[in-house]
């Protein structure tokens, strides 16, 4: 049984080309949300522009927003999840195209218990110049001739992404893949109360592993991650990175370690008790 109410959750931050692609995606999707909100790290007028613009009916949009001070992409999710009325939440980065069965996946295969998490095909800077809006409404952005002609599909791996086959067939691929579920931000849905839980994202975290460190915390509260490997596509969005910091990825690899050989089920350091940030 699908969860009653859903939320689809977008992290972005100045990319107002690549939010405007994400949301028409969207747009495009068989099931939609009830709501998305916009978690902003602080973008500028030009992203705000992109979510005025934007109309989807029946569907609500929120934008949540703080002033920027650097990375804290954790701190603006948490905001989002905790202002949230949704029972069931879809994270993205504002960075991604998604299938068009990409909600309807996701809500499917909701269970108590489980988080779901899915990855990326990636393109190039070159690749990502040329997506327009249109491509997006076309379908152009998942068809495996236009993914391989622009250098997004470099072994069988990435090919299984572009679901080539039937879905019963891409759920089985899920089930057989040998690789441990970790959570993918840009890709990944969870029930709001067991995100909750676990306080959702430690703030302490910045750019680099973020989203693996709550991953780990879910499962060690009891709901554990499940495959949407080949089975709910997204196309990601080539952009810098200059908030990369080799320091900060060395501790948060620390704080990932820490929640797994001490069994930390939740944050001291995200949503507080009541579901307040």
């Amino acid at each position: 049984m699908r969860p009653t109410s859903s939320e689809v959750i977008i992290a972005t931050y100045n990319n107002s080309k690549s939010l405007a692609l994400c949301l028409e995606s969207i747009r495009r999707q068989q099931v939609l949300p009830q709501s998305i909100c916009i978690a902003d790290d602080g973008s500028g007028p030009e992203t705000k522009a992109v979510i005025d613009a934007f109309v989807l009916p029946g569907v609500a949009l929120r934008h949540v927003w703080h002033e920027d001070q650097g990375f804290r992409k954790c701190d603006i999710l948490n905001r989002a999840i905790a202002s949230s009325t949704a029972e069931y939440l879809i994270f993205l980065d504002g960075d991604v195209m998604i299938h068009p069965g990409f909600i309807q996946r996701h809500l499917d295969m909701a269970r108590r218990g489980r988080f779901m998490t899915g990855s990326l095909i990636r393109l190039d800077k070159a690749a990502t110049d040329a997506v327009t809006p249109d491509m997006v409404r076309a379908g152009t952005v998942f068809d495996r001739g236009w993914l391989r002609a622009n250098r997004a599909i470099d072994g069988i791996s990435t090919w299984l992404k572009t679901k080539p086959f039937a879905l019963p067939v891409m759920a089985v691929l899920d089930r057989l893949s040998p690789v441990r579920p970790s959570l993918c931000g840009a890709n990944a849905s969870a029930y709001r109360d067991e995100v909750l839980a676990v306080g959702g994202f430690d703030e302490r975290m910045k750019y680099g592993g973020l989203d693996k460190e709550f991953g780990v915390r879910l499962g060690n509260n009891g709901t554990k991650g499940a495959h949407l490997r080949y089975s709910a596509p997204l196309v990601h969005l080539d952009h810098p990175r200059g908030y990369a910091d080799p320091e900060g990825r060395k501790r948060n690899r620390a704080l990932i370690e820490a929640s797994r050989r001490e069994g930390i089920k939740a944050t001291q350091h995200g949503i507080a008790l009541g579901g307040r940030a």
